[in-house]
Formats: structure tokens, sequence, C-alpha cells
């Protein structure tokens, strides 16, 4: 049945009326966008054991819903994508592009670019530079093969050479992210040059959409030289008036006022209001909308709290809805089937030789020259050849300036997937470092190290004053090793676009942690430095940001690096005085339990109840902290019994030893037993319990809950007597005596979990278990 395109409603009746709700253009739209979310969304999952980053499973996404793939079957392709609803889509796709280069332009920091190395400006030149040159010589090659002489040859080198010379930044910090590569000289090199490219990618496409925007009988140089000069203007304005205005917004938004809630809501009204406005200027001016919501990004500070509160609100909306849509526009008007022919398929092995090329081989050399070393000049070559959304843009625009014919479009579309799906697996192949790491670490292990080194692990802000309360405990005026405390701000990298900014925020100032949502994080490092120069503690403190899937890699590494004795690891849950208990996500759990089974030095799962308050600053404020060691017999409760002594060193500290009798008893546990016995001050305690078999779980909990104590260590993997071996724990992290204590006794209590590490083999793989997120 023939429809009338003038006569399609926003909305159907229904089907009981007999209407088909496919005619109408908006539950057409939901089908069609649940078509794309769901295509993309599994091959996201299908490519993730590769390591691939999202925009590949969008692209390849896109192609498959478009006559390459889904369009083959006519019947079905008219169906779900008729003629009528690609403007409909392609509009709400536009409104989602247009606000995610909003989101590119507020993650992109100019002071970063400016502060960025020589070395990188560098290799960011070389890598424009080259590729632009093969562009010249593959536009040549087309005009000489008869390919559309039409289109002028300015035009065609221009946006060439653009699309063979972009790097796309957010996908590139994904792919550093995802191979740990973002600490690396590697990496930062590679982010500073990238941002660079950005800003220089986006200037050349407006010149080029500038050039072939004049199409009506107007046309002209005349007419091109007033875009040009009309986008200057426009630029020019916004850095300079309107950045002054959203600078004094920012400022509002960050003042403690009572009516901020309301001026905030105001506010960011008013900046999404702006990215539409400045969109519509530069279409009115002759270049493309997305351009000046990319510019209006630039002019939010990045400093503040404000250009946090604008990612958060938007980012997801934008990024997991309407940008698969744009994808998947592009892919309706890329069609495969169009390279036909030995010369076509000639001209895409050129086209991507020529970009995998001229990228890697500028990149190299003039790495090379900056004296970096082969592998990682070779790595920083594939890593800046990354393609991206940006790739995909400029190619839209030139198809729709008909700069671009329906064969060169789809053979640039595959050129891009190519390039950015082959990154991942060369850069594994040939650049390594975390090896190197672990070599080097473990040669270091050997020599004599008369200093302690912990390695704390930190979610957020809740968890500082508690560990710095833990590790003071501790240490003592007496004690002879010197300790080193290395704080690892743990932050999770996902696709949102607030990880990007994360990651450029630390590469620009090198602060510890990132963390724009909550508390300054300028406090959280001087809570540190404080500590630092009050104790005989060394502090050194930084940042791992990577995916919740990855995150104990870098905990282990920093761990082997570091030559670290413990590592220290939040539990999952917090509880606090106001909101009782939150679970920070049961992720988080999952990194908890990675850790334990792949550490190869000892480790503790801290349990933070109420261990912040009261401090351990002198021992008369510290007089009511009670610190009780659990020991039942085993490796890891001599582990225990070992850091609990050390606590007792502190005169702040009150320690008792509980020791529960079995039915045998080892020789290490005694010689353990008997050397702490001696230690012991006169104000500690030691306790032997001979418990019937059956009330073991029952007096353990009683005898926490009766003394009242602060700190209870145990060990995670301790023997188990009597009916504790019938209890079946619920974090098995914690093992079961911790599990017991977590489920049974009163909130002001905190809990030690020490796993103890022979050198030999790791412990807990058996105990830790199967978990799911």
């Amino acid at each position: 049945m023939s429809l009338n395109i003038t006569n399609i409603k926003t909305s159907s009746d229904g089907a009981w009326q007999g209407d088909n709700p496919l005619n109408s253009a908006f539950p057409l739209l939901i089908l069609q966008t649940i078509l794309v979310l769901f295509i993309t969304r599994s091959l996201a999952f299908l490519l993730r054991p590769l390591r691939q980053p999202r925009v590949i499973a969008e692209i390849l996404g896109g192609i498959l819903l478009g006559p390459s793939a889904l369009g083959r079957n006519k019947q079905i392709f008219h169906l779900v994508f008729p003629s009528w609803s690609t403007p409909i889509l392609e509009s709400v796709a536009s409104i989602g592009l247009l606000f995610f280069l909003f989101l590119v332009g507020l993650e992109l920091d100019l002071a970063s670019i400016r502060q960025s190395s020589r070395r990188a400006f560098c290799i960011a030149l070389a890598g424009i530079s080259l590729p632009f040159l093969f562009a010249a010589a593959v536009s040549f090659i087309l005009r000489r093969s008869g390919f559309d002489d039409e289109v002028p040859y300015g035009q065609l080198l221009l946006f060439l050479g653009v699309s063979l010379s972009i790097t796309a930044f957010p996908v590139l910090a994904r792919i550093l992210a995802e191979l740990k590569l973002l600490t690396t000289q590697v990496g930062q090199t590679a982010m500073a040059a990238a941002a660079f490219n950005d800003v220089v990618a986006w200037i050349l496409l407006a010149l080029a959409v500038a050039l072939a925007g004049p199409s009506g009988p107007s046309s002209g140089p005349l007419v091109s030289v007033w875009i040009l000069a009309s986008g200057l203007g426009f630029v020019a304005f916004m850095l300079v008036v309107v950045r002054r205005v959203m600078e004094w917004i920012a400022k509002k938004c960050s003042s403690p006022a009572p009516e901020r809630a309301f001026a905030d809501e105001a506010y960011i009204c008013l900046t999404l209001a702006g990215v539409m406005a400045s969109g519509f200027m530069t279409d009115l001016i002759g270049i493309h909308a997305i351009f000046g919501a990319f510019v209006f990004g630039l002019t939010i500070p990045k400093g503040g709290e404000f250009a946090g509160r604008v990612m958060k609100r938007i980012e997801d909306f934008v990024t997991g809805l309407l940008l698969p849509l744009y994808f998947a526009s592009s892919g309706l008007k890329t069609d495969v089937a169009k390279i036909q022919g030995a010369e076509a398929w000639g001209l895409l092995a050129v086209v991507i030789s020529t970009a995998c090329a001229g990228k890697i081989l500028g990149t190299f050399a003039v790495a090379m020259m900056c004296m970096m070393p082969a592998r990682e000049s070779l790595a920083l070559g594939v890593l800046m050849n990354t393609k991206g959304l940006v790739e995909l843009i400029v190619l839209n625009i030139g198809r729709e300036k008909k700069v671009l014919n329906d064969e060169m479009f789809a053979i640039l579309v595959l050129m891009a997937l190519f390039t950015t799906f082959m990154t991942t697996p060369t850069v594994m192949a040939i650049y390594k470092p975390s090896q190197t790491t672990r070599r080097r670490s473990h040669e270091l292990q050997d020599t004599s190290q008369p200093e302690l080194r912990i390695l704390a692990c930190i979610h957020s802000s809740r968890n500082v004053p508690s560990l710095i309360n833990l590790i003071d405990a501790t240490t003592s005026a007496a004690a002879k090793p010197t300790l080193h405390l290395f704080a690892i701000h743990l932050v999770e990298l996902t696709d949102r676009s607030s990880s990007i900014m994360m990651v450029q925020r630390a590469r620009r100032n090198g602060l510890p942690f990132i963390n724009c949502f909550t508390i300054p994080n300028y406090q959280i490092a001087a809570s540190f430095e404080s500590y630092c120069h009050a104790s005989r503690v060394t502090v050194h403190h930084s940042t791992a940001i990577s995916a919740l899937h990855s995150m104990h890699e870098d905990i282990c590494h920093v761990a082997e690096d570091k030559r670290a004795s413990v590592i220290i690891l939040p539990f999952h849950k917090q509880w606090t005085m106001s909101s009782g208990v939150e679970n920070v996500g049961n992720g988080w759990r999952v990194v908890n339990r990675r850790v334990l089974e792949t550490a190869t030095c000892s480790v503790a799962v801290f349990v933070d109840r109420g261990f912040s308050g009261g401090g351990l600053d002198s021992p008369e404020e510290a007089a009511a902290k009670k610190v009780c060691v659990l020991f039942f017999g085993g490796a890891d409760d001599r582990e225990a019994l070992k850091i609990g002594c050390g606590m007792a060193e502190n005169p702040a500290v009150s320690l008792t030893v509980i020791r529960f009798l079995g039915d045998s008893c080892d020789e290490s546990d005694e010689a353990v037993l008997s050397e702490a016995k001696v230690n012991l001050a006169a104000e500690d305690e030691y306790i032997e319990k001979k418990v019937a078999a059956k009330k073991v779980v029952e007096e353990l909990v009683s005898i926490v809950r009766g003394k009242g104590f602060q700190l209870v260590v145990v060990g995670r993997n301790g023997a188990k007597i009597g009916d504790m071996e019938e209890h079946q724990a619920d974090n098995p992290e914690l093992g079961t005596v911790g599990d017991i204590l977590l489920a049974s006794t009163a909130t002001g209590t905190s809990l030690l979990v020490i796993q103890h590490h022979d050198g030999k083999e790791m412990k807990g793989k058996e105990s830790v278990g199967e978990c799911s997120v």
C-alpha cells in the first residue's frame, strides 16, 4: 500500500483502529531507536574481548542497518527505514550531534594545549602535515582517474586532507586507558598531541565548509570570503565576550549561596539554550551548526564545578541515546556495494595505506628526532592514527556539499573503521610497558628494604580520614622502619565525557585526585600533605584512571613497582552518620576480589564503620582507641597478629589479643604467639578462649560486642573452629570471621581483614569465588 507523504501523522490511532503505527512518525522513530541501540550495544558486547572502543561497534552497527546489509532486503528496509522518515531521523540525530560537539568543546582545554610540550606540538604538526601531502597525491590520482571532475580540486584536497589527518581525541583517551598507557610517556605525549590535532582539524573543517558552501546563484569567491570573515568574527566574539559571561556564570554556580539550587537550574538551562543559539548562528553564517556548539563548549571554564554539572546533566542522554542515531543515519548513506571493480577496491587499499603511512611515518620520524625509543615512537604513530566520530562528521559534511560521491564516502568510512580497529592490537603487539615494569620491580624486590611500604586505595574523600587514622595507628615515634604510604585514588573510566575531562585535568596539573562532582580535590591533597608534615610517614599520592574490569591490574602493577608490603583496599560499602550504609557499587567489590586473587603481596580489606572519629593525634585523644586481634591459627592470622603487635607500639592504641583454642596447634602459630606475649605492654591484654564447638560464633560475637573495640584485626583464611565451618559467607572477600562480625557487630566496630602472601604462590583463589555485577 502506497503512503501519501503529505498525510503523515505524528502518532497513530493504534492497531485496534486499523492504523499501522509504522506509518506514523513518532512510533517509527521509537522503533528505529530501539533497533539502533540493540544492534550497537550487542556489537559493543561482542567486541569487548578484543578491547575495541565503542565507536567501532557504533560505526559497524550503522553500516549493518544501512543498504550494505539490512538494505539488501528492500521490503524490510523500507518498512523500518522508509525514505520519508530519513529527515526526521537525521533531525533528531543532529540534535544529539550538536550537544555531543558541545561536550567535545567542553572537555577540550585550551590552557592544557598551550602548556603542551614542544615535543607534542612537533609530533602533532607532523601528524597533520604529512597526511595532507599524501592527500594531495590521492586527490591527484582521483583527478587522473576521472573521479568527479566537477568538484574543485581545492575542496577535494581539503576534505581528504582533514579526513586523513584527524586524530579522534575521545577515542584515543579510552584506548590509552584500556591499554594502561595513560600515565606513560607515550600516553601523555599522545594526549597532548591529539588535543592540538583536534583544534587544528576543526579549524581546517570550518575552512573546508566555508569554501564548499556556496552552491546557489550567489556563489563565488567573494561569498566564501564573507563566510570566512563572519566565522572568524563569531569565534572572536565567543572567546572574548561570551567566555567572560560564562566565567561569571561558573563563579555564581560555585558560590555557597542559599539560592544556588535555583540559580544552577536557571544557568544550566541558559547554557543549553546557548548551545542551540550558537549552532543557529554558525548555520546562518554558512558554516555547519556543530561548529558553533563546539566553540561554545570552549568558552566554558574547565577548572570549576560548573562544567562538571553541565556535563553530568546531558552526557548520558546524548551519548547513550541520541548519538547512536547519528551513526545509524551515516550508515544509511554508506553502501559498500558502491565499491565495484578492481579499480575501486584498489583505491580503497591506496586510501588505507596512505592514511596509515602519513600518520604513522610522520609521527614516528618526529618522535625519533625527539629522542624517543623506536618502539615508543612506532606505538605513538599507531595511536595517532585513531579515527572516530569527527571523521564521520567530516565525511557526512563532504557528502552533503557534493564534494564526495557515494563511492568515495563508503571508501573513507571503511578507512576510518580499519584504522581505528587496528590501533589496539597493533599497539599491544609492539609496545608492552607493563612487562618491563613487572620485570624491573621483581629485580628490585630482591634488594633489602628497611622501610615499610603500604599501598592504600581510595574511592573518595570519605576514605581519607579513616585511612590516616589507620596508618597513624600502625606507627609510633619509636618505630625503626620508615613508613612510605602510597595513596592511590581509583577513578572509574567510562564512555562518559567526564572521564576524559578527568584524564585531561590529571595530565595538565598533576593533581592526584580527579573528582569534579564532589569535594574540591585540593582539600584531599592538602589532608595528606598536612599528615605528611605532622608525622614520620612519607606520603606519595597518585591516580589510577581505568575501567573497573581492569582496575585490579593497575593496583597490582603499582604495588609491584613501588615494592609495597601490603595493599589496603576499602570495602565496597561505606557507613556514614547521616545516610547509614552506602554501597559504592558491586563493580568495586569485583575489583577487591580480583586484587585478592592476583596480588603478589599481602592484602588488607578495610571495613570502615566510624574509625575516622576521634583522631590519633595525641595519647589523650586516642586513649579510647581499642584494637582487638582475633587469632584462630594459620598464615593469615599470624600476619594479622604481627600487624596488631605493630599497632601496640603506638601509645595511643590499647591492644587485646584473643586466641580461640582448637583441637590442634601449629608450631608456627605457637612461635608467633610466644613472641607476641613477650612484646605486649602491661596495659595490653592476651586472652585464650576454649569454647564449645556449637557456640564458637555466638561467643565470638559476644566478646567483640561486649568489649567495645573500635577496630578488629582478623585473618581472612584463618582456621575454622566448631560451628564456624557451617557459616555461609555473604562477603567471601572478608573470610569467615570477617563476614560473621560484619553481620553481627555494632556500627562502631571497624574491621581490618588480612590476607598473607608468602611470595611463593597466590592465595585466595579458592576462597574468593565467582561474582557478578
